[in-house]
């Protein structure tokens, strides 16, 4: 082995190799400290592995210009504490501008990284004693400048095969996150690349024996430059700033959708929240596509933006699954370093707030339909419903107090009978209606034989049109099965058969109809020949209007029953519909359900 010989002080002579490597060691170390400053944990490590850069270029600066092996060596174990870092800081900037940053959140994988350089500077100071890094070495002297040949032992091809995995899995990040990136912001990913190759390609070629001198080391010059490019593409491209790390962060958090568009009127940018906006069609081209392709329908927001207005804008988007109102506000940039004008676009979803604004108008309609009714049935209640109880109870009090004989009475009864009559609709309807309000009514549906149930209609109101001397004739063909709640169903034609009873003048005709419309239901139709109605009545026939109506022999009646009929079919998935002219007479008709789909 090499005998080392001694110096008793270090001598240097910096020649014009030392000289530039040593400025450019302290313009790395220098750039690293202003980085530092910047703040961000990808910005730190960065700077930290400029340092590293920087130590290691120096302290070869140091190594060029001494003329003695053994002080070389010493040199050499300082420049490890540059080298063996270098990587480790370049794989941990690589990780936080990714944004990887849970590939080293386990233990080992942060003892693996602290682990290697330690080793390695451990394997370098104690070379003497195993020469498993180094094998030997010897100085040469070449164009009055020493340089070290070195001869690697197994433990530097280890470390070299670490060096360069580091230095590509660094760069295999740097490629995904460009691959991912917006166009306009690729230029400066890639400029991170291409800076990151340039040592590996000079460390190769030393590896290769292709060396100036024949054994100097390009490697920490490379270094230098990258870290100068990257430097630069900092300030340049503002590589740590809002733009495009903290947009990526912040931007694509955002609920609302943003567009840039440039004073050509082509997209050049956009996030996350905006994708639902653009027409699917042209995903691939929308960054670098035309604002009149990607919404030509939107004539109002083209002329904005042609004629530069800034302010907010209502549009109606079409989406696959739905029409989605949205606010587009556009805000106009003209005094940029790196457009002549812009427009930065902010689209605001609206479609939940118009639904929720929509809702509570109809809910607000609705409350204010209830409580008019409320007030109605409140009036018929004190009014309708009062009156014959009154009138019966002063007849009854008459009666016992023998104010009146019994054949006055029997004059009166018929009429006291139309009053209790009334009055028993009356509640029955209101009784109805008020289950029908509650929202645990619950609705029974099932299968049953609407024959029957008109047959025992009829049967049931056969005595009061006898009265009237009223015929009610019917065709409903046997064995008409419909699926709906056959108690609603039935207060329904009930209350049908009443109103055509009331309406018909004496000897008045009936008649019960139906037959199938198509598979899905069956049509019922009530038709009289009484007095009918105008077109002013019809109107108001299934509101809450003119509650007031009276019958051919003065018969009361308050219109309830009607709306009720109308709640009723819709919540058995059917419907109510009425034809009708004045002196001619009146037909409902209704669309009941034959089953359950």
């Amino acid at each position: 082995m090499l005998k080392v010989s001694t110096a008793p002080y270090m001598a240097f002579n910096f020649n014009y190799l030392a000289l530039t490597i040593f400025l450019v060691g302290l313009l790395s170390f220098g750039l690293g400290i202003l980085l530092a400053k910047k703040g961000g944990k990808a910005a730190k490590w960065f700077s930290y592995m400029m340092g590293s850069n920087g130590v290691w270029a120096i302290c070869y600066a140091f190594e060029l210009a001494n003329n003695q092996l053994d002080q070389i060596l010493k040199i050499i174990n300082l420049e490890y504490l540059g080298i063996a870092t270098v990587p480790l800081f370049w794989f941990l900037f690589c990780i936080h501008f990714s944004d990887k940053e849970n590939l080293i959140k386990s233990n080992w994988s942060k003892a693996l990284l602290i682990g290697m350089p330690v080793i390695t500077l451990l394997m370098v100071w104690t070379n003497p004693w195993h020469y498993l890094h180094y094998k030997d070495y010897s100085l040469e002297k070449i164009d009055n400048i020493y340089l070290i040949s070195l001869q690697p032992g197994f433990y530097y091809h280890f470390f070299t095969i670490y060096f360069y995995s580091f230095l590509a899995f660094g760069c295999f990040l740097l490629y995904l996150k460009m691959k991912r990136a917006d166009k306009i912001f690729r230029r400066q990913n890639l400029s991170v690349i291409i800076a990151a190759i340039i040592p590996w390609l000079v460390n190769m070629a030393y590896l290769s024996g292709l060396r100036p001198y024949k054994y100097l080391d390009l490697t920490p010059f490379a270094f230098s430059l990258t870290s100068v490019l990257i430097f630069f593409s900092i300030y340049r491209f503002k590589l740590f700033n809002i733009v495009p790390i903290a947009r990526e962060k912040v931007l694509e958090l955002m609920s609302d959708g943003f567009l840039v568009i440039n004073q050509n009127l082509i997209l050049v940018d956009f996030n996350k929240a905006a994708r639902p906006y653009l027409p699917e069609a042209l995903e691939d081209k929308w960054v670098g596509a035309s604002v009149f392709d990607l919404f030509p329908n939107q004539p109002l927001f083209l002329q904005h933006l042609k004629a530069q207005i800034p302010g907010k804008i209502e549009l109606i988007c079409e989406t696959k699954a739905e029409f989605k109102y949205i606010e587009a506000d556009l805000i106009f940039l003209n005094e940029n370093k790196i457009y002549t004008d812009f427009c930065l676009v902010q689209i605001q979803n609206l479609t939940e707030h118009i639904k929720e604004a929509n809702q509570i108008k109809a809910q607000s309609e609705e409350l204010k339909r209830l409580n008019d009714l409320k007030d109605s049935i409140f009036s018929i209640i004190a009014h309708d419903l009062r009156g014959p109880f009154v009138n019966l109870s002063e007849v009854l009090k008459m009666v016992a107090n023998d104010d009146i004989s019994i054949a006055e009475f029997k004059a009166l009864a018929p009429s006291l009978s139309k009053d209790i009559i009334y009055t028993t609709d009356l509640l029955e309807n209101i009784l109805h209606w008020s289950r029908s309000q509650l929202k645990g009514f619950g609705i029974k549906k099932e299968y049953f034989n609407l024959r029957n149930l008109i047959l025992d209609e009829i049967n049931y109101h056969s005595p009061s049109a006898a009265l009237k001397k009223i015929k009610i004739y019917h065709d409903v063909f046997p064995n008409a099965i419909v699926y709906a709640d056959l108690i609603m169903i039935q207060i329904v034609i009930r209350n049908l058969l009443n109103n055509a009873i009331k309406f018909c003048e004496e000897g008045g005709e009936i008649q019960i109809n139906s037959h199938f419309n198509g598979t899905d239901a069956v049509l019922v139709y009530v038709s009289d020949n009484g007095r009918g109605m105008d077109k002013t009545h019809l109107n108001k026939l299934f509101k809450q209007q003119n509650f007031t109506s009276r019958g051919t022999n003065n018969e009361k009646g308050t219109g309830l029953g009607l709306m009720i009929c109308k709640e009723f079919m819709e919540q058995n998935n059917g419907s109510i519909k009425v034809k009708s002219e004045l002196g001619i007479g009146s037909t409902f008709i209704l669309t009941i359900p034959v089953s359950e789909y």
